[in-house]
């Protein structure tokens, strides 16, 4: 072979295997569409955004236009973990301390047991793991947590959520309960150093008596620089997945970030506006790191939201203008999200431009797989399988992401829901929609609530606006019913708002979606997840000193 045809074949070899990069994965919660800078250049958005390092990832790097994702925390995550669909893997928000001791795999909050992680895999390619940040994906028993889901080391906490200053999450016997782990090689278990003074609040940000009063997020980045720093120079590559605190209720902040945004007259957009800029600068000091340590140019970054920004009643603050709903909902608005591939393991050509093509939470998992030269190796999951529980779902997007192809290989998106009525309930799964290769999206309400499908509303840029439909969308609801005369169908390509309802005036494209949402139905995966365990509390009384921990032998 000539040298010319060597040199022309080498960008393609590249693109198809890069040599084992670093891998960053940050998950951002609860994260607007419209919280992002660079979805309001020149769109009528609104100038309070500033978020200058995430919008300098997009125009050095790749923006994935159509990342989707469940429209809540847990499953989500759950998705990315396991690299299932949700109506695969969970579909439900319960709280980690749910049992169901008569299904030792799928009875407890989270990924099921014996699914093989997204960590698990990037072990099997020789990489370093880390977790840092939020879990959400089962705290029962050691099994069900990081640390034996493949992650060498975490620090985090469990719940969906938690205070940013005392680390607190609901209460047992009364009293409020800490969540903060980690582990490593010397320490498994609360991170009770991490503590702040018992004053510490969003209104008492001052130490008392040469105390503590850290703000959780900055604890957690502290880990991440960490982790990147004890990367440097290692023979193993490194993985990391961080799953920030931010931009999740409640609105919490340092004080001089509020200060910054004085000029935003409503109080919670202020608070979302000024907790979006420190995320911002965040993601620019963990960019800095990698470049300071010179493992930026053999690093693949991927940044994006586990949902779509909360917006239901005036409390919460979030905006996914010019979007439909949001997190809760299965609108754009809540599914949808802002998403971007950067790095330099990202090939040059495809820097600066914009993805359209169909990318889902769970095909991370065999993305990733193929970036580390094991994707042949998990076709298949034959733990899951010998549990008989569902296979992967994911699909390998490196071809698409590298250039090597400009052909999306993902045709549809999945859309999940459940039969629950409480936000943090446990019900059916059910397939709530799909979404095909033309842009066509069905909508199906839950037929126990009516086949209604809430928050159908567009926020403003400078949302809420005080009218009744910003201040409490939720109860501004849309019947989207199983024939096409009630039904709901839109083409979220020609109509991203879903303003136009297409279902009367397109029986046949309606049947036909309709029709592919009952074949998915007949596969779902739905184990009863079980009701808070009183062992849970026990453990975090007697066992953890007040804090959050696996409660099952």
């Amino acid at each position: 072979m000539s040298l010319g045809i060597i040199l022309i074949l080498l960008p393609s070899v590249f693109a198809l295997a890069p040599s084992r990069p670093h891998i960053v994965h940050i998950l951002v919660d609860d994260y607007g569409w419209n919280e992002v800078g660079y979805h309001n250049r020149g769109k009528g958005g609104s100038e309070e955004v500033l978020t200058p390092n995430i919008d300098a990832l997009v125009d050095g790097g790749l923006e994935l236009d159509r990342h989707y994702v469940h429209k809540i925390c847990s499953p989500s995550r759950v998705a990315l973990q396991s690299g299932r669909s949700p109506i695969h893997s969970n579909v439900q928000n319960v709280h980690p301390e749910v049992v169901n001791e008569e299904d030792e795999f799928g009875g407890f909050q989270g990924m099921p047991l014996n699914m093989t992680s997204m960590a698990d895999v990037m072990k099997s390619a020789g990489y370093s793991t880390h977790m840092v940040g939020k879990w959400d994906v089962g705290m029962a028993s050691d099994r069900h947590t990081p640390y034996n889901r493949g992650y060498d080391e975490f620090l985090g906490y469990f719940h969906h959520s938690n205070d940013y200053w005392q680390q607190t999450e609901q209460k047992c016997y009364l009293k409020p309960v800490k969540d903060l782990w980690l582990h490593n090689a010397t320490h498994q278990g609360p991170a009770t150093w991490l503590a702040n003074d018992p004053e510490c609040s969003q209104k008492d940000q001052a130490p008392k008596n040469d105390g503590r009063c850290v703000y959780e997020e900055a604890i957690l980045l502290d880990g991440v620089l960490n982790t990147i720093d004890r990367a440097k120079g290692s023979e193993e590559p490194m993985f990391l997945f961080y799953a920030t605190h931010l931009t999740h209720m409640p609105l919490q902040v340092p004080k001089e970030f509020l200060e910054k945004f004085d000029h935003v007259d409503n109080e919670k957009r202020r608070s979302m506006r000024a907790m979006s800029y420190y995320l911002d600068l965040e993601i620019g000091r963990v960019v800095d790191r990698l470049k300071d340590n010179g493992m930026w140019d053999a690093t693949l970054l991927v940044l994006h939201a586990d949902n779509g920004g909360e917006i239901m009643t005036q409390f919460c603050g979030g905006n996914n203008y010019p979007l439909r709903g949001g997190k809760f909902s299965n609108f754009e608005g809540g599914i949808r999200v802002n998403a971007v591939v950067s790095g330099g393991a990202l090939p040059q050509a495809r820097r600066g431009q914009k993805e359209t093509g169909f990318v889902a939470g769970e095909d991370w998992l065999r993305t990733y797989a193929a970036v580390a030269g094991v994707a042949d190796r998990w076709v298949t999951d034959p733990a899951a399988a010998a549990a008989g529980l569902p296979g992967f779902d994911s699909v390998n997007q490196w071809p698409l992401l590298s250039g090597e192809t400009t052909v999306a290989p993902r045709e549809e998106i999945v859309i999940g829901d459940t039969s629950a009525i409480a936000f943090n309930g446990d019900g059916k799964t059910l397939v709530g929609g799909v979404i095909d290769k033309d842009g066509w999206k069905i909508l199906l309400g839950a037929e126990n609530k009516k086949h209604q499908i809430c928050q159908d509303v567009t926020t403003p840029a400078d949302y809420p606006d005080g009218g009744i439909r910003q201040r409490v969308p939720e109860i501004i609801c849309r019947t989207c019913g199983s024939e096409s005369s009630s039904g709901c169908l839109f083409n979220v390509f020609t109509d991203p708002t879903e303003s136009d309802n297409r279902a009367a005036a397109e029986p046949e494209i309606f049947a036909r979606l309709k029709a592919r949402v009952g074949e998915l139905q007949e596969g779902v995966y739905s184990p009863d997840r079980g009701k808070k365990d009183k062992r849970a509390c026990r453990a975090a009384r007697d066992d953890y000193g007040g804090y959050w921990g696996p409660f099952l032998v």
